[in-house]
């Protein structure tokens, strides 16, 4: 019998608690051990919690990402087409076509030529840090994966100072809590952001360069190519996902780990045992919590009856500690494998920079932890969000 909204989940999940955004967990366990699918009336949309049921969610072709505009569209108008010419929010046959073409350029090396670079960028970071105690969030985990991005799509060492602000801005739209004064920003961000990547490919379309940008201007399948439009929201969502991603799994992973109360060491030049960490990083404490989907058609999908229109969110946090498929979820095991968590997501819009991210996190994970085997928390502060989780603040001290 297809599921109703007999148990809602508003009464497990309230994101208007600052308890239940800093700590999710317990909430997201009641819920998906009470009903792993269950419409919340505070969201408006049917919530996924368990592993097996957000994995439908993920998979099914009946759902999709339907973007709806936002209004008033003159002054959303920029927010409005980054989105809707994106991968992200877009469906077939506009997402095969876009994914394809990114994909072409995504597979020309770039992604594997990266690596010593990575390495170099981090060992740098690591070089520059304060003695002592230092914010791995400030000094290591956030920067990082700017540099990286950046070097990737090729934009100049003078401007990367802007990126993080302007992806901040953007992203805090995703939040359930943003403010007028977060959606103001947000416009003026996407401005800022389109209008520069507009100028970085008029300049590379003039003057390719070895670089990804110039990929995706040059981008063709047969007579195909991306839009102006569709140019700059790819190179916008990969900035913006490409460090969002890493920032909160590399912090959330170390906190984790370091905290574990039977906390496993890391032999850093095993590449097995680094890459199962990683995956624990991912999987422990996910960067990303809630994927929303919209039904294209009539379908049932996870026990629940769904009409056009209706929503319904894999909820990836509480899937990925699901005692069904993971043992003691609980708890950080650096060891752990298989690993088959839903951090990335799943089917056709399953993360197109994951090998990327976790290159990135297996670097940074093995330069830190070289330097610094024996680390211990000296201050958190969690960033009140709860669909893109991490750290404002994660200090550390190496131990004597």
């Amino acid at each position: 019998m297809p599921i109703q909204p007999t148990v809602d989940a508003a009464d497990f999940l309230d994101l208007g608690d600052p308890a239940v955004v800093a700590d999710p967990y317990p909430h997201l366990a009641a819920l998906r051990s009470t009903a792993p699918v269950a419409w919340h009336s505070g969201l408006g949309v049917w919530l996924a919690s368990g592993h097996a049921e957000a994995g439908a969610v993920l998979r099914d072709r009946r759902l999709g990402r339907v973007f709806a505009p936002r209004t008033p569209e003159a002054d959303w108008d920029t927010f409005n087409w980054l989105h809707a010419d994106s991968i992200l929010d877009s469906e077939p046959p506009k997402h095969t076509r876009l994914r394809r073409l990114v994909a072409g350029a995504f597979g020309r090396g770039h992604v594997q030529r990266l690596a010593p670079r990575i390495r170099a960028l981090a060992e740098g970071l690591l070089a520059d840090l304060p003695d002592g105690q230092f914010d791995v969030i400030e000094h290591y985990a956030e920067p990082l994966p700017v540099l990286v991005i950046a070097e990737l799509l090729g934009v100049p060492e003078s401007d990367r100072h802007h990126l993080r602000p302007w992806s901040q801005a953007i992203v805090r739209m995703y939040e359930v809590g943003r403010t007028p004064a977060d959606e103001a920003a947000a416009r003026e961000a996407c401005g800022a952001f389109a209008a520069y990547v507009e100028e970085l490919a008029a300049q590379r379309a003039q003057a390719p360069g070895d670089d990804l940008l110039s990929d995706l201007v040059t981008a063709r399948d047969g007579s195909d190519r991306l839009s102006a439009h569709e140019l700059v929201a790819t190179a916008v969502l990969l900035l913006n996902a490409g460090h969002e991603a890493s920032v909160n799994g590399f912090g959330n992973g170390l906190h984790s780990w370091l905290t574990a109360g039977d906390r496993q060491g890391l032999d850093v030049a095993d590449d097995a045992a680094v890459s199962r960490m990683v995956e624990e990083f991912l999987r422990h404490d996910s960067p990303l919590h809630l994927f929303e989907r919209t039904a294209k058609e009539p379908a049932e999908v996870a026990g629940v009856l769904l009409e056009p229109g209706d929503k319904v969110a894999a909820l990836l946090g509480a899937a990925n500690r699901d005692p069904a498929v993971f043992a003691d979820p609980d708890r950080f095991d650096a060891q752990r494998d298989p690993n088959p968590h839903l951090a990335f997501g799943a089917g056709i819009h399953f993360c197109i920079g994951a090998p990327l991210a976790r290159l990135e996190l297996e670097i940074s994970v093995r330069t830190m932890l070289a330097r610094f085997p024996d680390l211990e928390v000296a201050e958190a502060l969690r960033r009140p969000t709860f669909v893109l989780r991490g750290f404002e603040r994660l200090v550390v001290s190496p131990r004597a």
